[in-house]
């Protein structure tokens, strides 16, 4: 059995095949190593969420013949970058309300923004839902919750953001932000107290400022 071997130019062209491949994984390697290190040392911490103020414009419930829900708020979100040394993009951001894990609000889109260094963005969404057919049990659960004198709604934040550290901008993290908004109905009373309804004008009321559980 013979064995072949390669003429002078076809082992040159080999040689500076394999030369080139090495050097190519060695630059990809440094890379990412370089990467590496910057991300390790800088450490970037996820934002931190607020929810300053919900004002309640129309929170009515029907149930005949079936349970549908209308719902008009005005939300007042806070963000903070709480690094020194990492920007945030805040990329197709949306906010809606939930009442006991049912979405009861269209997402309203946030505006697109870039936090710098330690700065705050703050924004006031209207959350509107019209008609949005509830479950029998939260139509039922609403109605005692009103009852009662409390309702908790959660206003939620979803949406994806990249880190900026120098010139180096990271791909797309899935955000996911929750805000317990806890209201009184008739200051306390519920809808046994002195004022009946479900509209606004004072009738819900948010309770205290609150951070936001949030999750990158």
């Amino acid at each position: 059995m013979s064995i072949k071997h390669c003429d002078k130019h076809d082992c040159e062209r080999q040689r500076l095949y394999r030369q080139f491949c090495a050097a190519l994984v060695a630059v990809i390697l440094l890379i990412l190593l370089i990467i590496l290190i910057v991300w390790l040392v800088l450490r970037p911490t996820r934002p931190r969420f607020y929810l300053n103020g919900l004002t309640v414009a129309c929170l009515n419930a029907t149930s005949s013949p079936a349970s549908y829900l209308t719902v008009t708020l005005q939300a007042t979100i806070a963000a903070r970058n709480p690094n020194s040394r990492v920007g945030i993009y805040f990329d197709r951001t949306d906010a809606y309300a939930e009442y006991k894990g049912q979405q009861v609000t269209v997402p309203t889109a946030l505006p697109v923004v870039y936090q710098g260094h330690l700065d705050v963005s703050v924004w006031s969404p209207f959350l509107v839902g019209s008609n949005v057919p509830l479950a029998p049990y939260l139509a039922v659960a609403l109605a005692q919750d009103e009852t009662a004198g409390y309702v908790l709604l959660t206003v939620r934040v979803d949406g994806w953001i990249r880190w900026k550290a120098g010139a180096f901008i990271t791909g797309h993290y899935h955000l996911r932000v929750r805000c317990p908004a806890l209201l009184t109905v008739n200051g306390g009373q519920g809808s046994y107290g002195s004022i009946a309804g479900g509209g606004g004008n004072g009738y819900f009321n948010f309770q205290r400022a609150a951070p936001c559980v949030v999750d990158v």
